[in-house]
């Protein structure tokens, strides 16, 4: 990790558009001719270089962008895709057959939990949700069945760390692969150089930075990808979750400066976070030291981007966290809204937004309470300002 800087890999590939232009010319559709037939067979098979048949294989634009990420990330190749679902469906129906198993992290995005949970099982795939934190527990999931060891670097929605080296030796033990989704922790973590054989992004939210465009992406070796894009059996290809290439152009763009926003994502959240555990509120940010991850964090971190935006507050009860929120948007401290990665902060209680798909009874087991708030903190000039205003807006309703 010290040797590798992803946003000088990022800034080092250089695409040059059809007329010189500084960015790449977009390839505006959706099939493409051939002077031969024999090179349109020879690209169906995947045995021709630089040409292209139809967009749901591939195109320029989404090559350039998986290319960049393939870089940003350490990996051999990449594939984009036309959401953050869109890009963990097709890995984990590829690596798993019907009786296989999955051991995946119980704190995880309420889409993911959902299809792990309620769609796998038709194709009698199982899978085991457990406290990712506790690698003999992780170890005691894996049984002859496994195939898959799933987790997200910094978890969706309760900011537990997960230790992808010692996890990812525990995948070489048994054979299986890890898949870790770094949505949380883009350019602060490599979740490659440190064992994953798989990595995932939704594009949506800190890569594009924009809240105006739905993508995903897999990051791993050129074999694997090949698999996925494969005309015949590749998850990627047949279930066709396909990026259009205008909005692959559009996230190329705001990779750009990525690293510029991450830092400031990072400088906010922590200042915030150490401010209002200050004033003795139930904060929870990887980057303090009352965090129980902090060190594992710290240690697996590029220090110059910090340990991300993201942010939760506990408030007590559903119609504080409510009144809080709804007093901070009428504020203009942010939005309550969904999603993550925003120029402005965005917030939301997770228990009935984005985590609502886990059971209440797993939701209480993990320790996620109805007056946890969830922040995205934004990239505010005077985070001091923010600090007092909301600050100010908890006091009105009595958090504070």
């Amino acid at each position: 990790m010290k040797n590798f800087n992803p946003a000088d890999k990022i800034q080092d590939l250089q695409y040059f558009g059809e007329f010189g232009g500084v960015n790449p010319s977009i390839s505006d559709s959706s099939t493409y001719t051939f002077l031969s037939a024999k090179t349109m067979f020879d690209t169906f098979e995947g045995n021709a270089e630089g040409c292209y048949l139809y967009s749901r294989h591939s195109s320029p634009m989404n090559l350039y962008l998986s290319k960049a990420l393939a870089a940003m990330e350490g990996t051999e190749s990449a594939n984009v895709a036309a959401s953050g679902m869109g890009a963990i469906t097709p890995v984990l129906l590829q690596l798993c057959n019907a009786g296989d198993e999955i051991v995946s992290s119980r704190t995880i995005y309420g889409g993911t939990y959902a299809f792990m949970k309620n769609m796998l099982p038709k194709w009698n795939i199982t899978t085991h949700f457990v406290d990712i934190t506790k690698l003999d527990v992780v170890e005691a999931a894996i049984n002859k069945n496994t195939r898959v060891l799933y987790c997200e670097t910094v978890s969706n929605p309760l900011l537990e760390v997960a230790n992808i080296k010692a996890l990812a030796q525990l995948a070489q033990k048994y054979q299986l692969k890890l898949v870790v989704d770094n949505t949380f922790s883009p350019l602060s973590v490599a979740p490659a150089l440190l064992g994953a054989d798989v990595v995932i992004h939704s594009l949506t939210k800190f890569i594009n930075g924009s809240s105006d465009t739905v993508g995903g992406v897999i990051c791993g070796t050129q074999a694997f990808i090949d698999d996925l894009k494969n005309v015949n059996n590749g998850a990627s290809m047949l279930l066709g979750p396909t990026m259009d290439s205008l909005r692959s152009a559009s996230i190329l763009k705001n990779l750009r400066t990525l690293h510029i926003r991450m830092k400031q994502h990072s400088y906010n959240a922590k200042y915030l976070a150490e401010k209002f555990e200050n004033d003795g509120l139930k904060v929870v940010y990887p980057g303090l030291e009352s965090h129980p991850s902090h060190q594992l964090y710290k240690d697996m971190i590029n220090p110059e981007y910090g340990f991300g935006g993201m942010m939760t507050l506990d408030v007590g009860t559903l119609d504080k966290a409510n009144e809080l929120m709804e007093m901070m948007q009428n504020e203009n401290l942010g939005y309550l809204a969904v999603s993550l990665g925003f120029y402005k902060t965005l917030f939301s209680a997770p228990g009935t937004s984005t985590s609502s798909e886990i059971p209440l009874e797993e939701q209480a087991q993990m320790g996620l309470t109805d007056g946890l708030i969830r922040f995205s903190i934004g990239l505010d000039n005077d985070i001091e300002r923010t600090y007092q205003m909301m600050k100010n807006c908890m006091k009105k309703v009595g958090v504070l």
